[in-house]
């Protein structure tokens, strides 16, 4: 299928061939018919990508910031890497569309069926793609007498009702609206639909003699004339009951007019991006409200309610960004709002590029810019994206990918790129324009749109297993019957029947299994391990500066992420195993007070003790990960993955390693590649991936009970 993207890093714009998206539960996939271009909104993105990494630097001081506190704990080339990893990834453009579903996920079968007809919603959701997938709280149904090239609308015009509903403003009132492009005008239509009395502002002419044809009662152009004496005339000399803001600007003025204009204890909304900072003394003099509309509505920025389908009671929420959704459809259809005269221009979706040249060009007037798709729906589906042509070499093992995310761009394919004898096969991802881009970056043959593509394909020896926590447990499986070696991201398994289903299918397999327990690999603990290798008993401790997560982060939530301490504790339970030198006998652990805090004790059976501290409190300027081992009368400490010296007789040696951090991900992928190639497994086991895994596990069910656990 075809999907418009942005370079986030040089602002290009492209008009990709990409897998198509499979719909997951309480999902549908949508054949897009036609989606709305809103030039204000999409300018700024392609302002903002157009940018030098200087300007993009002095737009966002809060990302700034972030980088820093990254370099000062993970160094220089780490944090770049990370950095450039992410400016890479390619920017989907468009949030409002209408189409027809053409597929229905688990748990929506009596709410859509095929052929249905459906507005949908949202950033990174509803694109200026070809199909769509669309979670339920964000797709609405739409009469078929709508056409689709006005049913695209819906998304801008919840916003415009979310705004009018939090201005309050009830019949007879007088309302300004400051700003007449797609949102102002579609305000103009409700305010004046609702029986308010509308005045609209803009400084283009063109757009203030279109808020009439809205339903505005008095217009003004900025610019000219004497504002304060209409609106005095307007409103009787009381001022603005309300007045809501639908402008994009940096500019503070659109705030300050607002202040000048309004009555007492009037109510000013922000619905568009203007400059924010309020005059203290014109706000408190006539006692202002001033509130920032949140987008579509309630649920808009909520995890739960956009991608889990919850929705809130409707005794306590009565206008959701659903329902707004669903009005804005069901005024069109009754022409209560006209969106069909708001489009100035209609492109064709292969035309996509002219289209964005347009909003671009300041010297051509442009409002609504609508893309159409009118290729039948059976020429839709892409199940695979050629990239480039692979010869097959003897040697050579044939890896393929399941999973595009930062991580796996970031450190994983460039590690396992520098392996000589891996060959890059397929890739797939969920939404499959990352796919397409981490394709086209590390030269895979193809993007795929499934996992059976890649399972089923023969040239596949191997595959690297990078989805979330939730999905790792099946695709192993999957993966494992279907014949294929198996990398995957910790955590290997969320609970014990897990573990122990993969590993009946890797018995059965005689195929290699690796978990991404890099830190084993690290040149840090490999010396310890060298200098250790004498030692029986040790003493092992592990301090983790985690840092704390965003409330609604997809790794606190149970069923998808595990929870940090399945989800990236297992990382320690895993390096204190190895460190030991034993197997894990007997787990006792505790939880702190906050988000996640953890003290986990380990007895090993060769008389081994390891204690891991993991918590979320401390200020993550400071180094993440410290490690020490004591046993044989000798220290080896790690700090950070960036340094480390062993301590004997009085004497401290420094371990080298290189600059910067070094957590063993290259290492780790050239040995998966050796495993493959007959080496026996030493430094990872089939055995030692066991016990890691089954230890967290447990540390996690001692939590739970209060109670210390025998293996």
């Amino acid at each position: 299928m075809k999907q418009v993207v942005q370079n986030v890093r040089n602002g290009q714009l492209e008009l990709l061939d990409v897998p198509s998206p499979m719909p997951g539960k309480g999902e549908v996939l949508v054949a897009t018919r036609a989606s709305l271009i809103s030039a204000g909104t999409e300018r700024m993105l392609m302002d903002f990508a157009q940018k030098s990494l200087a300007g993009k630097a002095a737009e966002r001081p809060d990302l700034v910031k972030q980088v820093v506190a990254r370099v000062a704990r993970d160094g220089i080339i780490s944090t770049a890497q990370a950095v450039f990893s992410r400016l890479e990834e390619p920017l989907p453009l468009g949030y409002s569309a209408a189409g027809e579903v053409v597929a229905v996920g688990e748990g929506l079968e009596t709410t859509y069926k095929v052929g249905d007809y459906v507005a949908m919603a949202g950033a990174g959701i509803a694109n200026h793609a070809e199909l769509n997938v669309v979670p339920k709280n964000l797709v609405v149904p739409m009469p078929g007498s709508l056409p689709f090239e006005q049913a695209c609308y819906a998304t801008v015009a919840a916003i415009a009702m979310q705004g009018f509903r939090n201005s309050e403003a009830v019949l007879g009132d007088h309302v300004l609206v400051l700003g007449l492009g797609l949102v102002g005008q579609l305000t103009v239509q409700l305010a004046s639909a609702a029986g308010c009395q509308v005045f609209g502002m803009d400084y283009d002419p063109h757009r203030t003699g279109l808020a009439l044809e809205c339903g505005a009662h008095e217009v003004h152009l900025l610019g000219s004339g004497n504002p304060d004496a209409k609106v005095k005339t307007f409103t009787g000399g009381k001022g603005f009951d309300s007045i809501i803001i639908c402008a994009a600007t940096d500019s503070n003025e659109p705030l300050e007019s607002a202040a000048k204009w309004a009555r007492d204890r009037a109510r000013v909304v922000m619905t568009g991006k203007a400059g924010t900072e309020v005059n203290y003394g014109a706000f408190m003099k006539k006692e202002l409200s001033f509130v920032v509309s949140r987008s579509y509505g309630p649920g808009r920025y909520d995890t739960n309610y956009e991608k889990k389908g919850q929705d809130y009671p409707v005794g306590w929420v009565r206008w959701t960004e659903r329902e707004n959704l669903a009005e804005a459809i069901r005024l069109m259809a009754t022409g209560r709002i006209d969106v069909a005269k708001l489009t100035t221009h209609t492109y064709d979706i292969d035309d996509a590029a002219d289209a964005y040249a347009l909003i671009g060009d300041k010297e051509q007037r442009s409002l609504g810019v609508v893309l159409t798709y009118k290729r039948p729906v059976g020429e839709r589906k892409t199940s695979r994206v050629m990239l480039r042509s692979i010869e097959a070499k003897q040697g050579t093992i044939g890896i393929s990918c399941i999973g595009a995310g930062a991580y796996a761009r970031g450190v994983l394919l460039p590690a396992l790129k520098q392996v000589k004898d891996a060959a890059f096969v397929g890739v797939v991802s969920k939404g499959g324009l990352s796919a397409r881009k981490t394709g086209e970056k590390f030269k895979f043959e193809y993007a795929a749109d499934s996992v059976d593509s890649l399972l089923q394909d023969t040239r596949t020896d191997a595959v690297v297993i990078t989805t979330r926590h939730d999905t790792h447990a099946d695709l192993t499986i999957r993966a494992l019957k279907a014949g294929k070696h198996v990398f995957v991201e910790k955590p290997l398994a969320l609970n014990t029947d897990q573990l122990e289903q993969i590993f009946d299918a890797l018995k059965a397999s005689g195929r290699v299994l690796m978990v991404g327990f890099n830190r084993r690999y690290s040149p840090y603990t490999q010396a310890i391990m060298q200098n250790f290798k004498d030692v029986g008993a040790r003493q092992v401790t592990i301090r983790v500066n985690a840092g704390s997560l965003a409330g609604d982060n997809w790794q606190l939530d149970k069923s998808e992420g595990g929870g940090r301490l399945l989800g990236e504790g297992c990382h320690f339970v895993d390096l204190a195993c190895y460190l030991s030198g034993g197997r894990p006998s007997r787990i006792s652990a505790m939880a702190g007070e906050g988000q996640d805090n953890y003290a986990i004790t380990i007895q090993f059976d060769n008389g081994s003790v390891a204690n891991i501290l993991y918590t979320s409190d401390g200020d993550t300027s400071f180094s993440k990960e410290y490690i020490e081992v004591f046993g044989g009368g000798m220290i080896g400490i790690i700090d950070n993955f960036s340094g480390g010296v062993i301590v004997q007789n009085g004497k401290q040696m420094k371990v080298k390693a290189g600059a910067g951090i070094n957590k063993g991900q290259a290492a780790e992928m050239e040995n998966f590649v050796a495993v493959m190639q007959g080496q026996e497994p030493d430094i990872i086991t089939p055995e030692s991936v066991y016990d890691s895994t089954l230890a967290t596990l447990l540390a996690h069910q001692s939590i739970e009970e209060n109670r210390i656990i025998d293996l």
